[in-house]
């Protein structure tokens, strides 16, 4: 369905729920992340955070590597009371994260930029979260059983705890998992 013309898709990114949902969005292309100081000012909030982040992991690519090529980055965060919950440090970190999302409401924002050595295309997503209130005993199974750590906000949406943990959602359900599928083939079939 997306013609690229001829021009090789590279997913900048090391996330392999990214890589499975790009493969289920049926478009070829390989894997490259770069490595990249995720700093970011400090006055940024919300969507400006991975809309800053996603585009910085884009200008890594030197204009000499983006010949032929179409370079698609993101970055996600979750946002709970005006600030950012990043990825957990250890698994107590985890469980405080979770314990902290639990019976409230919070945001998903996930930025994804498009380079090509011609133009640079950056859009965003935003989801509300709703989670009910868990158990210490959920939250340590949780987080016992399944991979937090690599996680902003320490979970899964598509895992144990978006099962019995989410009461709904307020947006797009793939925007929270890393990448907005709808705004990724929009963006690419707009090249």
């Amino acid at each position: 369905m997306i013609d690229l013309k001829g021009k090789e898709l590279i997913l900048a990114s090391a996330s392999p729920r990214r890589k499975w949902l790009m493969n289920e969005l049926g478009v070829p292309f390989t894997v490259l992340p770069k490595n990249v100081d995720e700093a970011y000012p400090a006055t940024l909030k919300r969507e400006e955070i991975p809309m800053f982040l996603s585009k910085l992991k884009a200008d890594a690519f030197a204009e000499t590597e983006l010949e032929g090529k179409v370079v698609l980055t993101a970055d996600t965060i979750v946002w709970l009371n005006d600030r950012e919950l990043q990825k957990p440090t250890d698994l107590e970190d985890a469980k405080r994260m979770i314990r902290q999302l639990s019976g409230v409401s919070h945001e998903v924002y996930t930025a994804i930029t498009v380079r090509t050595s011609e133009k640079t295309i950056s859009d965003f997503d935003r989801t509300v979260v709703h989670f009910r209130e868990l158990t210490e005993t959920e939250i340590d199974y949780y987080v016992s059983t399944f991979r937090p750590l690599d996680k902003a906000g320490a979970y899964g949406i598509q895992e144990w705890i978006g099962y019995v943990g989410i009461d709904r959602i307020e947006g797009c359900y793939f925007n929270v998992m890393g990448l907005p599928l709808r705004k990724v083939y929009s963006v690419l079939s707009s090249l």
